[in-house]
């Protein structure tokens, strides 16, 4: 790193050691190795010969985000200011990525152009724009990678499609209020509350800045120009599809970030493929066959109209009379809207599966009682669904398909984790996976820093 570099880095103490190169190698690339950044210098406006940022702040930044950035950097209205300078840009990166809540809550407050105090309200719809834009930035940068993990997904027809982002920019926000119920604005409480609590915006703002900000070269490597991205960890590793080239995928990647997200850590590295009704077939056989003994699974479910939703089976699903599963399970919606369903503890009718069987029910269910199920596919005639209109398994619990009886259109499982060691019995062996997969552990990790140490200042793992 040069002087200049070393200067600018020794004006902020927020940043860490390797933080400080990265950080002040980027704002020099703007600043044309001066003190100060020119809000034209690091905004790209989509020019080919622009600067050098333009290679990762121009293509990988929604437009609405890089305007709430220069609302940041720059101030609004009369407070404009013409340039910025090292600390106030190192600001950015570090409350977004590790900052506490009130340095969390004055970035949003900045951004939209507002100041930060406790009377302030911010309007509802404002706040889902700017979830909105950081979703919209992190599939960006999700489809620029070129890592193994990311261009799997893509090229078996998972896409980013920009109204299932915007979908998943509205779910984050709607667990602060949701314009249905009336709510317009929230208060800095209410901010206050979301911020602590809302895991995925924590995630995906981090992933976001640690790849604008260049913070992810491969160690060792001096030069001054940041790597491509590196692949986000909330979106898993795929296993089984190899051998298919044209898988059908009716759900996309903006849904499997929802889902994944919601899975407890040590699950959330890797989906591995089980079941497709449309590979192979509309059989309940078949389908049973490929999912007892996987682990925790995810079922995925699309109906005659169009409805996509599903749930999380904690428990190997296994044949017998009783229900199995703990209550780390969850239903959950992706189509018409994205939502998540967690357990009360009212009762643990989680997971049941049976067939051929002459007293009990014959078919896959989750939540609720028989015949009155959160998700119930029937064994015969396979195809035939229902969901509930109540379910007490599930705290919040709306009926999941568009009629409380459904035809399937698509049906698919997807084992998570990894896959279970069995004993010479053919029983689960209880090896913990943070024993034996590092990366899982370093997801474990990240999500208890970030869940219990919201002021630590330390930067979490990609």
């Amino acid at each position: 790193m040069g002087n200049t570099s070393k200067k600018l880095a020794a004006k902020c103490a927020l940043l860490t050691k390797e933080e400080q190169k990265y950080v002040a190698a980027t704002f020099r690339a703007a600043s044309k190795n001066s003190e100060r950044i020119r809000e034209e210098d690091l905004i790209v406006s989509g020019k080919v010969d622009a600067v050098s940022l333009e290679k990762f702040w121009g293509p990988q930044i929604d437009p609405r985000l890089a305007q709430y950035l220069t609302n940041f950097l720059f101030g609004c209205g009369q407070q404009k200011t013409a340039t910025v300078d090292f600390n106030r840009f190192a600001e950015l990166y570090v409350y977004n990525v590790r900052g506490t809540v009130e340095e969390r809550m004055m970035v949003t407050y900045n951004c939209l152009g507002m100041d930060y105090n406790e009377d302030a309200e911010l309007p509802y719809q404002l706040l889902k724009e700017y979830c909105e834009s950081i979703v919209s930035t992190y599939m960006k940068i999700v489809k620029s990678s070129s890592t193994k993990r990311a261009s799997t997904w893509l090229e078996k027809g998972f896409r980013a499609s920009a109204s299932h982002v915007q979908s998943l920019g509205e779910a984050v926000a709607a667990t602060i209020g949701d314009l249905e119920t009336g709510q317009h604005h929230c208060t800095a409480t209410q901010l206050s509350k979301w911020l602590q609590s809302n895991i995925l915006l924590k995630q995906l703002a981090e992933l976001v800045y640690v790849n604008l900000y260049g913070i992810n070269r491969r160690g060792g490597d001096e030069s001054p120009t940041p790597m491509p991205p590196a692949a986000p960890s909330l979106l898993p590793a795929v296993e089984g599809l190899e051998a298919m080239p044209d898988y059908p995928a009716f759900i996309d990647l903006s849904h499997v970030v929802w889902i994944n997200s919601h899975l407890p850590p040590q699950h959330q590295h890797k989906w591995r493929f089980l079941f497709s009704t449309n590979i192979h077939g509309e059989s309940f056989s078949t389908m049973t066959g490929r999912i007892i003994d996987q682990g925790p699974s995810v079922i995925i479910i699309e109906d005659s109209s169009g409805y996509i939703f599903g749930g999380f089976a904690t428990a190997s699903w296994a044949f017998g009379p009783n229900f199995t599963g703990t209550d780390d399970s969850f239903l959950f919606t992706c189509l018409p809207k994205m939502r998540v369903y967690p357990a009360t503890n009212y009762n643990d009718h989680y997971q049941y599966l049976n067939h051929h069987t002459k007293t009990l029910p014959n078919g896959l269910l989750m939540g609720g009682q028989f015949n009155f199920g959160g998700i119930w596919i029937s064994a015969e005639p396979f195809g035939d669904g229902a969901s509930a209109e109540s379910c007490s398994t599930y705290r919040g619990y709306r009926r999941l398909s568009k009629e409380p009886t459904f035809r399937l259109r698509s049906l698919e499982v997807w084992a998570v984790g990894d896959k279970p060691v069995l004993d010479k019995d053919g029983d689960e062996r209880d090896v913990s996976i943070l024993d034996t997969n590092p990366e899982a552990k370093a997801i474990l990790d990240m999500a208890g820093r970030t869940r219990h140490s919201e002021g630590l200042r330390e930067q979490p793992p990609l």
